[in-house]
């Protein structure tokens, strides 16, 4: 048994605290929010009145916050001071790579642990222990995080050193925008020309069109039962998260001088959709934007 410090217990965040704790861990949860230390208590989590709190003690501190610059205003605000040396923090927030290591470097300094492990699976992988982990860490540190990660997830996957969960964070999010805008094109432009959503989804899924985008998330409804476009495009993966994702992309294209013509485009069209009612529908919802021009 590990105890743990969880902190942010957002629509992502407790779910993967509640599986640490099925899982026969010891946690302490924290959240700024009110509702979310509620929904927290509710859900059985020993919540502590602040996250150096929770953190005071803990043998491992994750957090799961908005954006990078919470976590980094956390680790300076008091977080690292409260935690034993040698704690291991685990950052599952995604956010920039610059920042994870900025992160690390203060974890270090501070006489800690520190990896970047961003994930993948959405709520529903939260919720069913199923999420995919994207580590950047040193290879004692990830040995040491693995089984807490396994407990939380399904596929955890080394990518290097420090800031490179979130560097394969980044890219992997930039070919799933691209992606889900392409196949929304498709299926209207399917629709112009008489063709069916299901004539469509049944030659694409099983030819050279077959993808992701398409036979998890298709953004029609019908043809995948499970797939957001089905429950009126509620996320899933909200569009207002693709396009922070994308925003961390398109930093990451400017910093290092990538010709990344088609995610520097899916960043515009997801920044104009989540300016919308896109924010808080399932990004496969962009396909609305697209049938009627707003992107």
């Amino acid at each position: 048994m590990t105890r743990i410090a969880f902190l942010g217990l957002g629509h992502m965040g407790l779910p993967m605290a509640r599986n640490l704790v099925t899982a026969g861990h010891e946690v302490v949860a924290f959240d700024v929010m009110d509702a979310a230390r509620a929904a927290a208590a509710d859900a059985g989590l020993v919540v502590a009145p602040s996250g150096p709190d929770a953190a005071s003690g803990a043998e491992v501190v994750v957090t799961m916050f908005p954006a990078g610059r919470h976590v980094l205003e956390a680790y300076r605000g008091g977080l690292l001071d409260a935690a034993a040396p040698g704690t291991l923090f685990i950052e599952s927030s995604t956010i920039a790579v610059d920042e994870a290591r900025t992160a690390h470097s203060l974890a270090v300094e501070a006489g800690h642990r520190n990896i970047d492990a961003p994930v993948s699976g959405g709520v529903v992988g939260a919720e069913n222990g199923t999420l995919a982990f994207m580590v950047g860490a040193s290879d004692a540190d990830f040995e040491a995080a693995k089984p807490l990660l396994e407990a939380m997830g399904k596929r955890i996957v080394h990518c290097g050193g420090p800031g490179l969960g979130q560097a394969a964070k980044v890219c992997n999010n930039m070919i799933l925008a691209v992606s889900q805008i392409v196949v929304g094109e498709a299926f209207v432009l399917g629709e112009r020309l008489g063709l069916s959503h299901d004539a469509l989804y049944d030659v694409a899924a099983n030819a050279s069109g077959q993808c992701w985008a398409l036979s998890t998330n298709c953004p029609v409804p019908g043809p995948v039962p499970t797939s957001p476009a089905n429950r009126d495009y509620q996320p899933g993966f909200a569009g207002a998260l693709m396009a922070k994702d994308l925003g961390l992309a398109l930093k990451a294209i400017e910093q290092t001088g990538t010709d990344a013509k088609m995610g520097r485009l899916a960043q515009e069209l997801y920044a104009a959709f989540a300016s919308g009612d896109g924010a808080g529908r399932d990004f496969s919802g962009i396909i609305t934007g697209i049938r009627d021009g707003r992107v």
